[in-house]
């Protein structure tokens, strides 16, 4: 599948930072509660569980499994986010409750499954690594 030549990049915040540029070591970090010792996302100064506000990012293992799905056929960007492209949602495989919306890339979007194991890869774009995922070396099922 073509990768997109245009993304709309987020505005990189001192809660967001480590989300947005972990990429550049290949790190996918989270949000995690050193309170109840839960991972949340999207990153925030306090848990939404136990409203601790000792929270930071750490790095997860970037393994996941695609829980939800859609194909998206209308060409939003024109040509430079060429159509059909999978936009997933994915729970981290750290904290099942844990999710991310994300695009599901290195995949025809017929063989897209739910409960398909993915992984963590990263576009670099300005300053700014968008982790995508992509199913794993064996394309199980999450067991």
């Amino acid at each position: 599948m073509t990768r997109p030549a245009f993304r709309m990049l987020p505005e990189v915040t001192a809660d967001s930072a480590a989300f947005w540029t972990g990429g550049a070591e290949r790190e996918l970090w989270i949000h995690r509660c050193h309170a109840c010792s839960r991972w949340f996302h999207p990153p925030a100064p306090a848990c939404f569980r136990c409203r601790s506000r000792d929270v930071a990012p750490e790095a997860v293992s970037g393994r996941a499994t695609l829980v939800s799905y859609t194909v998206n056929h209308h060409p939003w960007f024109g040509e430079a986010f060429p159509v059909p492209y999978v936009v997933g949602l994915v729970e981290l495989a750290e904290e099942p409750d844990t999710r991310l919306t994300t695009q599901i890339v290195d995949c025809d979007p017929a063989d897209v499954r739910f409960g398909m194991e993915v992984e963590v890869e990263f576009e670099h774009h300005d300053d700014v690594w968008v982790p995508v995922f992509r199913p794993t070396s064996t394309g199980g099922h999450a067991s």
